[in-house]
């Protein structure tokens, strides 16, 4: 049985299934086995780990423990409180119209960066205005209908990780600092941030940034670096507004100090820094990397609640959640009826009730005809059941979203 015990009660002969850490970006550190030193926890804590998983059927159990199954009902009963907050922003036109524009936009976002922290490697002269630019074009169709961009951001491929995470980052931080109202200039500064948090990285070495197996504790001192370098890069680059700066500067920063370049704590961390820790936490826990299986997206969402108050703002995590819906645009669920559908767009009046694609009837375990059904239309009698993982089924929902 999968037990979950604060960092306080691990003990030496228990057997470790999940560090529970995967909010650690590029954690490539091994995630399970029997604890056999004592320097083993101290390490595990210096991480900034407060909650482990355990199976106490190949180690030592703990009365401190909690079953998995508990701990993700109480995430559920958390998500499905979350979804209960004030509507976000309603589309201006459809899905269709808006996804044709936001394939444009989504290309040129990757190129534009790409080519951006090309030059500055090699020394060239920065033109920023190109980048100005595209956080205007990416915020214009996130109003129009930020579906579109959503889609496209479950369509990635996991060699191409950093420019996609880069584009997929500025997209969340638009749909958030439109739901928290920010003002024009705010959220493009933020927008602007998100697409070059990652900026720092092109000082770090290939064979650090590239490895695909684990990272040793010096590798990844070292690869901690980019957020510090991204600051700086920032703050030396002609046309960039500070919140730019320090958008990109915390955005791994972590509320209980165990996050960098700063080690920062509770309010000394903007809220710019604390959005966009979630945001960039969501986005990396959700995507298949070379190294990392992603979760579903509702897996993700129950994550970023167990990690509140420790690691990410609570108050801003439920706003997160309502933001981008209790079942995320890529979400698999399954209805009422035995079908699988994938959601393609949210519902702002109500999260229950989102736009899917099905394809699968889980009763015959055949796919079926791509059918697409409002589930909030009059006379729809279908209801989601719940989110299920795409794996259980050999399912690539990414095939379905466009």
């Amino acid at each position: 049985m999968i037990k979950r015990i604060p960092i306080s009660a691990l003990k030496v002969g228990m057997y470790i299934s999940d560090l529970n850490n995967d909010w650690i970006p590029h954690n490539t550190q091994r995630k399970r086995g029997v604890i056999k030193r004592e320097d083993t926890i101290d390490k595990i804590r210096r991480m900034g780990v407060t909650y482990v998983y355990i199976d106490v059927e190949k180690g030592l159990d703990s009365q401190d423990a909690e079953t998995a199954t508990e701990v993700d009902r109480r995430n559920e009963q958390a998500l499905q409180n979350a979804g209960e907050l004030s509507p976000g922003v309603l589309p201006k036109v459809t899905l269709t119209e808006e996804i044709v524009v936001a394939q444009r936009i989504h290309s040129q976002a990757q190129g534009l960066v790409g080519s951006f922290m090309n030059n500055v490697k090699m020394g060239a002269a920065i033109d920023i205005a190109p980048i100005h630019q595209l956080a205007d074009e990416l915020q214009n169709s996130v109003l129009r209908n930020a579906n579109a961009l959503s889609c496209l951001g479950r369509i990635r491929e996991k060699d191409n990780y950093l420019l996609e995470h880069s584009v997929n980052l500025s997209v969340l931080m638009s749909l958030f600092g439109n739901y928290r109202k920010f003002s024009a200039d705010v959220l493009h500064q933020t927008i602007v941030g998100a697409l070059l948090h990652d900026l720092g990285k092109i000082l770090t070495p290939d064979e650090i940034l590239h490895k695909p197996g684990r990272l040793s504790p010096e590798e990844f001192e070292v690869m901690k670096l980019h957020a510090r370098h991204s600051r700086d890069i920032l703050a030396g680059t002609e046309g960039i507004g500070e919140i730019t700066v320090i958008t990109a500067a915390q955005h791994h920063e972590k509320l209980d100090g165990s996050g960098y370049p700063e080690g920062l704590k509770g309010d000394e961390i903007t809220e710019y820094g604390r959005m966009v820790a979630i945001t960039d936490v969501y986005d990396a826990i959700t995507a298949d990397r070379v190294y990392h299986k992603g979760m579903t997206p509702t897996q993700g969402l129950k994550k970023l609640l167990e990690w509140s108050g420790s690691h990410l703002d609570p108050d801003l995590v439920k706003q997160f959640i309502r933001c981008i819906g209790l079942y995320p645009i890529g979400s698999l669920v399954l209805l009422e009826s035995g079908r699988l559908g994938v959601v393609i767009e949210t519902n702002e009046q109500d999260q229950r009730l989102p736009v899917v694609r099905v394809m699968y009837n889980t009763k015959f375990r055949l796919p079926i005809t791509l059918e697409t059904i409002d589930l909030a239309r009059a006379g729809n009698q279908d209801r989601i059941l719940r989110a299920v993982d795409p794996e259980e089924y050999k399912l690539d929902v990414r095939k379905f979203l466009t």
